[in-house]
């Protein structure tokens, strides 16, 4: 996938990028490497990224499936007045699992990743008074 200026990458286990911001994770001991972000849109697609990246994780190791890294971009645009008109990702996984378990391990991640889900229904965002 190519990325935009407002596009975000995060890697984890073999595909662990050399460099940018390390995070603390569950699934790798080197947790995991994220692309610099430096503003509100970097962030919001960032939390599709590394939700889809630990969900990958989770939901391989629940089907059973070994996974050796996985490496999630995601990007979109924004219309003239900064509302998002969406956000799109791709995975990357370093797995020796049949290409079948890998596809039922992408189906099976877009279903249960809560951010992309939730930015998906839509989500009131207020100002605390």
């Amino acid at each position: 996938m190519q990325l935009s200026p407002l596009g975000v990458r995060a890697t984890a286990g073999t595909l662990l990028a050399p460099s940018g911001i390390v995070l603390r994770h569950q699934w790798t001991d080197d947790g995991l490497t994220v692309s610099q972000v430096s503003n509100g849109a970097h962030v919001l697609h960032l939390a599709v990224a590394v939700c889809v990246l630990n969900d990958t994780y989770r939901e391989a190791e629940r089907l059973g499936i070994v996974v050796e890294g996985v490496a999630v971009d995601a990007d979109g645009g924004f219309d003239d007045d900064w509302r998002s008109t969406g956000v799109e990702y791709s995975v990357t996984v370093d797995s020796s699992a049949s290409p079948d378990s890998l596809a039922l391990l992408a189906s099976v991640v877009d279903d249960a990743a809560e951010i992309p889900r939730a930015l998906r229904a839509g989500v009131p965002v207020a100002r605390a008074t």
